[in-house]
């Protein structure tokens, strides 16, 4: 471990996963001294519990939030808006492995799909093309399967009926992959072992994760100084407007100053705008890096929704890998199918404990039961698809309920657009339709759950009126301060979303390195 003095200024990062573990490595591999705080602590592969619920109080940020507006997460998990992971690695080391890219008009939401009612919607200052080489490097540091050479991973009987049934409806475009989950020994890092439990942790190591790949190489360069239980409460800035250190409390709850030459941001959708409104002052009344009011706005989620389909004969679905199937028919924009944007159909199998509690929350009786007795004889699925940014839907403080600090924990204030709904009842249905065309004999729609996807709350704008930072996620109004995670999304796209905050990572490092190169930072 290398130890970098509080006084001493360095590139400080807050967060470690997909887009913080990335710009790490990427920053210290060319010898620029790198700090990490991370809220959570250091859990290797090996202390990983193989157990739904165990996992679930090992690794997930369960720190208090409150939710509102009127959305079922409201209703059904008021203190979980989020389901996301509190320890070295973030959520990277909680997730289902896929990798599909955007699409080339998706980075174009406002001119593709026009003035939306009640959708504030904008493109991106970017295209596909200019990030087009750095999906290309994400996919091969993260062994995306299906891209560069490497191989698919194998076909469990989830995928199979799902396959099935994708051919008997007209779908075209359906595989295995791409997933960061090795078919094949690769880059240090083992095969898939197909036990059915790489999702919520992976003792195996197979799947890529930050914790497994990117943080290790960024230490075994000695520029970086990883600091777990380490919970950023404040950034500052000097008498100019520039960052110039990140307050943030140990585990023991002491207050320490880390002297700052860049902060980057990386706290997940949800933290890094609490983060940056905590960190007001009287030169940035409403928040660090807010004079456009658009921190914390247009929070994101993606439409979401599951199908589990029950048939004659055993499927074991939860054999294998977790997910290991995409269809990607519906995920081109087609306004004859009554909204706009798209979506991915994916499988997904969840263990008994995890189906009795999101399957229909709050339920029971025979028809709850059922679902739970024919689990054996199950197929299940998750519609993830491009949902609405709206100003409305935002995390601001919620200074009524505090955290263990006595600081405001974030309130997540959600609505579906309309355009969401559509996207949803149309995704429920053409899962039904995969599913009875193999045989099943019923099919249950699961509503979504806590938000495993969270994007937009610091989004990329052109304008500095239209949103928080430019096309390298450095804020607009602090010329060294970067955002480095799905926050910067500037509309959600159909995919998930851990490539591209991967791919970004690794452009705003060369950024950075490029700017620091020539004296500009």
């Amino acid at each position: 471990m290398t130890a970098i003095d509080h006084d001493e200024e360095a590139v400080v990062i807050i967060g470690s996963g997909a887009g913080g573990g990335t710009l790490a490595y990427e920053l210290t591999a060319r010898g620029i001294k790198v700090v990490v705080l991370e809220a959570g602590p250091h859990i290797t592969n090996a202390e990983y519990v193989n157990d739904e619920w165990a996992a679930f109080s090992q690794m997930a940020w369960l720190d208090p939030r409150t939710t509102s507006g009127s959305w079922r997460i409201a209703r059904d998990f008021p203190n979980l808006p989020a389901w996301i992971v509190k320890a070295v690695g973030g959520s990277t080391t909680h997730w289902s492995g896929a990798t599909p890219r955007f699409l080339a008009h998706e980075f174009e939401a406002r001119s593709t799909y026009g003035a939306i009612d009640g959708a504030n919607l904008l493109d991106w200052p970017l295209t596909l093309a200019e990030l087009a080489p750095y999906y290309d490097r994400a996919e091969i540091a993260m062994g995306s399967t299906h891209r560069h050479g490497r191989a698919a991973l194998p076909a469990n009987n989830n995928y199979k009926v799902f396959a099935n049934g994708a051919a008997r409806v007209g779908y075209n475009f359906y595989a295995t992959g791409p997933y960061a989950t090795n078919a094949e020994p690769y880059d240090g890092r083992p095969a898939s072992i197909q036990d059915g439990f790489n999702f919520q942790g992976d003792k195996s190591g197979a799947k890529w994760s930050t914790l497994v790949r990117e943080i290790p190489r960024a230490e075994a360069t000695g520029h970086l100084d990883l600091r777990p239980l380490s919970q950023a409460v404040q950034i500052s800035h000097d008498r100019t407007g520039r960052a110039d250190a990140v307050l943030y409390l140990d585990a023991a709850g002491g207050m320490h100053r880390q002297r700052a030459r860049i902060v980057c941001v990386a706290g997940n959708s949800i933290e890094t705008p609490r983060l940056l409104l905590l960190s007001a002052s009287s030169l940035f009344p409403d928040g660090l890096a807010n004079s456009s009011g658009q921190v914390g706005r247009n929070y994101m989620r993606h439409t979401t929704g599951s199908v589990y389909a029950q048939f004659p004969d055993p499927v074991h679905s939860y054999r294998g890998e977790t997910m290991a199937g995409i269809i990607a028919d519906e995920a081109r924009h087609d306004e004859r199918r009554g909204f706009a944007g798209g979506y991915y159909l994916e499988t997904l199998s969840l263990g008994p404990a995890f189906l009795a509690a999101f399957a229909d929350p709050g339920a029971w009786g025979r028809d709850f039961t059922a679902i739970l007795d024919g689990y054996a004889h199950t197929a299940g699925l998750w519609i993830v698809g491009e949902d609405m940014p709206q100003e409305t839907n935002r995390i601001t403080l919620n200074g009524s309920v505090t955290d263990a600090a006595g600081l405001p924990v974030a309130n997540v204030n959600f609505d579906d657009h309309p355009n969401d709904v559509a996207m949803r009842e149309h995704g429920y249905r053409q899962a039904e339709l995969l599913y009875d065309a193999v045989g099943s004999i019923s099919a249950h729609r699961t509503p979504p759950y806590p938000s495993t996807h969270n994007l937009g709350t610091s989004r990329m704008s052109a304008r500095p009126e239209d949103g928080v930072v430019n096309k390298f996620g450095r804020a607009h109004d602090v010329p060294n301060l970067f955002v480095s995670d799905g926050s910067v999304f500037t509309t959600g796209a159909a995919a998930n979303p851990t490539l591209t905050i991967v791919a970004l990572a690794i452009r705003q490092a060369d950024h950075i390195a490029e700017q620091l190169a020539n004296g500009t930072l």
